[in-house]
């Protein structure tokens, strides 16, 4: 919970960074000269079909807006800025309005503004030219209102360091990702299947407008990935040759300065790799520096492994003789088993404990398909099934999520969640039919009779409790943080919409302890640890709590 608000602040800090780079850095543009810079002339349909030649935006009934971009790279950038240029407008917004919100002081902005340029100085040139070109074709539609503190290009290149830098700032896996994958004899079929929740959250409404992108490049493979406004960098991803790229955080050694952002290597290898050895080969040719773990499906392979970067060291994790890979927020490999860091991850996180979860409703599916997949996404218990309380970080479903996706390599089939969370329709495309022949008419992509329904707890009392919950949340932190006043009534509401869910008697003990309650408080407390908790310093916490009010009551 800590970390998801670190991360949020963090997030929106990337908006003050560049003003104060090196002059070279502030100047840097791509080398565009060979690239087609005719900027696209856009026809809008309906408000919810744009065109621009070849290129569209849409729509669907399930709320997914559905991109296809064609071209040289300065093409598929221009393309895409025109066509999702209010959605653009809107991102950057929600972005750069939390600035004041988390850093009210122009001195602090100023020194942050000063340390994060410098951080940054020379990102550009861990960026491959094409990446760069097709972020400047995007960046022409980006907002100038925010002009004054940086070039669009050189806010928009940063902002794909996103996910890096609030990593690296805080030492911190900040995104509590879950992955698995399964072949051989754990499927129906005998093909990999693989799918993964994307556990990033900024706000609500930054997972309003998910984009599900399908690329054709002049140079590489063609591929679909899940993204937002603005983002041309790849978290989850598949390409026409059955190879996919999904990203968990890991924990990070902190660097001195920035390099090739994870979702910059991630689109390099799912643009230009065709199985894992050549995605393995592109993953050492670049410097990153974040830790990360890259788990790459292949149906030429037919086979998932796990390529764990860190800024000093790399590490393929490929177990023989096993027929599914799972990963959370550790590494695995024999380079990074026994590090320090590793290890504190491992003790401190509820990484272990959701691997565990994969372990166990793995070995409780004998043969795994799509719909059993999103039914281990959408899981919300914890370990034997016990209740965790809705919106826990040890649940696989954690209530956050920016999307869940499945993939079925061979048969080039992927399924991407709809809003809310996981929780909505899975919706199902093939590549093979978006990369044919061409419709005149715009529709949607996906393969209605393949979808997979809503989760039935979308129509649960539960469901409602827990958005009214996450509401009364937020109204009791900003309580606590003024140290304000709080009734009875509202505490025995707030509990009661996620009772076993430890927060809840957590934050409650927190408000009797500032008052000098420390009965209630205690009470509250003791309460809270017969709940599961997420970490363990969140756990030890609450115990000094309790060894204070101890003393305090003699």
């Amino acid at each position: 919970m800590k970390n998801r608000i670190l991360y949020c602040v963090l997030i929106v800090f990337l908006g003050l960074m560049v003003s104060c780079g090196t002059s070279k850095s502030k100047k840097h543009k791509p080398d565009i000269s060979t690239f087609n810079a005719a900027k696209p002339v856009v026809q809008k349909i309906s408000d919810s079909v744009i065109v621009s030649g070849n290129n569209s935006l849409l729509k669907n009934k399930q709320g997914l807006w559905e991109l296809y971009a064609e071209g040289d790279p300065l093409e598929i950038g221009l393309n895409t800025g025109a066509l999702t240029d209010s959605l653009l407008k809107k991102q950057q917004h929600i972005f750069f309005s939390k600035i004041t919100d988390f850093v009210q002081s122009d001195f602090q902005q100023k020194i942050l503004r000063k340390f994060l340029g410098w951080y940054n100085r020379k990102l550009y040139l861990n960026v491959p030219n094409e990446f760069q070109a097709e972020i400047y074709g995007v960046s022409e539609y980006t907002s100038t209102e925010y002009d004054n503190i940086a070039p669009r290009f050189q806010r928009s290149l940063y902002l794909h360091g996103a996910h890096d830098i609030g990593h690296a700032l805080q030492d911190l896996a900040l995104v509590g990702c879950s992955s698995f994958a399964v072949w051989n004899e754990k499927t129906e079929d005998g093909n990999l299947i693989l799918g993964r929740n994307f556990d990033f959250y900024v706000n609500d409404e930054f997972a309003e407008n998910k984009i599900i992108a399908f690329i054709n490049p002049k140079q590489g493979h063609k591929f679909m990935m899940v993204t937002w406004p603005g983002m041309i960098g790849v978290v989850s991803g598949m390409n026409e040759e059955g190879l996919t790229v999904t990203i968990n955080a890991s924990k990070s050694k902190i660097p001195l300065i920035a390099k090739t952002p994870i979702s910059i290597l991630t689109r390099e290898i799912l643009q230009h790799s065709q199985n894992i050895e050549e995605a393995i080969a592109i993953a050492k040719k670049r410097k990153v520096f974040v830790s990360e773990s890259i788990m790459v499906g292949s149906a030429h392979d037919n086979k998932a492994i796990l390529i764990e970067v860190a800024p000093d060291k790399m590490d393929v994790y490929d177990v023989p003789n096993t027929d599914q890979l799972i990963c959370s927020n550790h590494f695995q490999g024999e380079a990074f088993k026994d590090d320090k860091r590793n290890q504190e991850q491992i003790l401190n996180s509820h990484s272990e404990y959701r691997f565990e979860r994969m372990q166990e409703l793995l070995s409780e599916n004998k043969k795994v398909n799509p719909e059993i997949a999103s039914e281990i996404l959408r899981n919300k218990n914890g370990l034997k099934n016990i209740e965790l309380g809705y919106g826990s970080e040890k649940a696989l479903n954690q209530l956050m999520a920016h999307h869940g996706i499945i993939f079925k390599p061979k048969e080039k089939l992927v399924w991407v969640s709809a809003n809310p969370y996981q929780l909505g329709e899975f919706v199902c495309y093939d590549l093979d039919s978006v990369f044919g022949k061409r419709k005149k008419e715009v529709q949607s992509f996906q393969i209605k009779n393949l979808n997979i329904a809503n989760d039935p707890f979308l129509e649960t009392v539960a469901f409602q409790n827990y958005k009214k919950f996450r509401t009364e949340d937020r109204k009791i932190d900003s309580l606590l943080a003024n140290e304000e006043r709080i009734s009875v009534e509202f505490l025995q509401n707030y509990q009661s919409l996620n009772p076993d869910y430890w927060v809840v008697y957590y934050k409650a003990g927190l408000y009797f302890y500032q008052k000098k309650e420390f009965e209630q408080a205690r009470l509250n407390f003791e309460k809270a640890l017969t709940k599961e908790i997420t970490t363990l310093p969140e756990k030890e916490q609450i115990e000094k709590y309790l060894k204070k009010i101890k003393r305090k009551l003699k």
